[in-house]
């Protein structure tokens, strides 16, 4: 089964009462990112998005990646 990480991506996007576009200009400033909104979609929808992108858009959107061992 295929994971739908764009609309969960997009959904903790929409919480923080932001755009793509305000997402992609903070990931700018913040990290020095160069990806317009249309790559950013892109990456998400073929889940083809790096680790290192998600924890720095997860840190842009004010959360954090944490690793728990399931149990």
């Amino acid at each position: 089964m295929k994971s739908n990480l764009r609309n969960e991506i997009k959904s903790y996007i929409v919480r923080q009462g932001m755009t793509m576009q305000e997402v992609v200009d903070l990931l700018r400033d913040e990290h020095g990112g160069s990806d317009s909104v249309s790559n950013l979609s892109n990456k998400l929808q073929r889940e083809s998005l790096r680790y290192i992108e998600a924890v720095q858009l997860a840190d842009a959107l004010g959360y954090e990646i944490i690793w728990q061992k399931r149990r």
